[in-house]
């Protein structure tokens, strides 16, 4: 079950507010949103609901047994780092695996076609964030099992983040109040982000997908160009949308949950890109894998290698493929170029925005690719695809109609920081507060007519 489907818009989410209201205290509450949010995950994955389980069990375990003095604390962290690590790569990378050893070796094994779990990479992060938390302070340590599948089973974040931190929420868990006004926050943060999914990235989507499926016969320059901006936007109001929604249902919860993107393409280097980018991602990594492998303390060299494997590991966190890998090297290599270009040899910020955007452009292109060969091939189109032929122009026709013309003006203007500023003369004064409660019901309307009118609503992350 996705946010953006009818079934959870009007069936699972009045279900779980009304019945978590009528629920008195906060212990009741936090046992009832762990049920329901099992549930949610059941109706999407009713086998790996297990697995869900499963990973809350080891962590709460792991936990506990990491506040037994006599036990060897850190054999207990790498035991539970290993098991979170090796059911992740069971379920994500053993396919992945088995194919490059027949690709290297050339064997013959066959695939174990194991089916991945939806939102897996979230909830492990999650439970190995806990878990090197209380390593790191035993106070953090939760005594309620309860408490801790709540936190890594909550619905709003559970399948496409943010990756929340024990110690962002555990005074929340323990006690909250979902004030009306909060709530209202909420539904309206909620609304932004099904309109940023529905409206804006489904169309954009459509436009992206018609390119990056298609025969070469049918690319030219133009068409390439314009499939690897669509994407580029696609991806950015896709899991931002998301985003919003899960922090908008937290507010709706009495939640608080920390923001995980801060319009990113507004970006004059790669480096400002990832603080704004998938922000909860960005610096679970730092904390959890950069810091502990020496970040910047251990010379240059060794800071330039760290940051090298901390984006070769994002780039395989975000799937199972080579094109994710480079997509992470990419991505690397014009963090460790920056670092090495000296301060007064940078370009200046309009040029250096422009350079951010057209690397970041370009990656998508990997990441969005279903192999190497296309994205190859795509990146062949864009740099000589100069010859237009009947059937590119046909492509081109298809894409750039009035409507999706309009959407994609809507995204560029979006992608600036538009919205903090619409959202700070909101609050002014009454009158304007209530006119952007009506205007987030006309975009619940449009939502809705959206959903009944269209069958595309893809949800990028369930590879995740």
């Amino acid at each position: 079950m996705v946010f953006s489907s009818p079934a959870f818009l009007f069936v699972f989410l009045p279900a779980a507010f009304l019945l978590e209201r009528l629920v008195p205290s906060v212990k009741g509450k936090n046992f009832f949103l762990t049920l329901a949010s099992l549930l949610f995950y059941a109706v999407g994955e009713p086998l790996y609901v297990l697995l869900l389980l499963a990973s809350v069990l080891l962590n709460y375990g792991a936990g506990r047994l990491l506040t037994v003095p006599r036990l060897p604390q850190k054999l207990v962290l790498g035991l539970a780092v290993a098991l979170n690590l090796g059911l992740l790569s069971v379920f994500k990378y053993a396919g992945f695996a088995v194919d490059a050893m027949n690709r290297l070796l050339g064997l013959s094994l066959p695939l174990p076609g194991i089916a991945l779990p939806i939102g897996i990479s979230f909830f492990t992060f999650q439970g190995l964030s806990y878990v090197v938390d209380v390593y790191r302070d035993r106070s953090m340590v939760s005594r309620s099992l309860w408490k801790l599948a709540l936190y890594i089973s909550f619905f709003p974040q559970l399948i496409a983040g943010p990756i929340v931190k024990y110690h962002d929420v555990s005074l929340q868990i323990d006690s909250r109040a979902a004030s009306p006004a909060l709530t209202a926050a909420g539904v309206r943060r909620f609304i932004l982000g099904l309109s940023k999914k529905l409206l804006l990235s489904n169309t954009v989507g459509q436009m992206a997908d018609l390119v990056f499926t298609a025969p070469a016969a049918q690319l030219d320059a133009r068409s390439a160009w314009l499939g690897a901006l669509c994407y580029m936007l696609q991806i950015y109001f896709d899991f931002s949308g998301y985003s919003d929604m899960a922090i908008g249902l937290g507010k709706m919860f009495g939640f608080h949950f920390l923001e995980n993107f801060q319009y990113p393409y507004v970006s004059a280097s790669i480096k400002e890109f990832w603080r704004r980018w998938h922000i909860s991602l960005s610096s679970w990594f730092r904390d959890y894998l950069y810091i502990p492998l020496g970040g910047n303390r251990k010379g240059k060299l060794r800071t330039e290698l760290n940051k090298c494997l901390v984006f070769f590991c994002t780039g395989l966190w975000h799937g199972a493929s080579w094109n994710f890998v480079l997509w992470g090297l990419w991505h690397g290599a014009f963090i460790i170029l920056e670092d090495l270009t000296p301060a007064k040899r940078r370009p200046p910020k309009p040029l250096a925005h422009l350079i951010t955007l057209l690397a970041v452009l370009l990656g998508f292109v990997l990441f969005r690719a279903d192999t190497l060969p296309i994205a190859g091939m795509l990146y062949g189109k864009m740099f000589t695809g100069f010859t237009a032929t009947v059937q590119s122009q046909a492509l081109l026709r298809a894409m750039l109609t009035p409507y999706n013309l309009f959407i994609l003006a809507l995204c560029l203007v979006f992608s600036l920081p538009i919205l903090p500023r619409l959202r700070a003369w909101a609050q002014k004064g009454q009158l304007l507060r209530a006119g952007s409660y009506v205007a987030a019901g006309v975009l619940f309307l449009l939502c809705v007519m959206n959903l009944a009118g269209s069958q595309f609503n893809p949800f990028i992350y369930f590879r995740f």
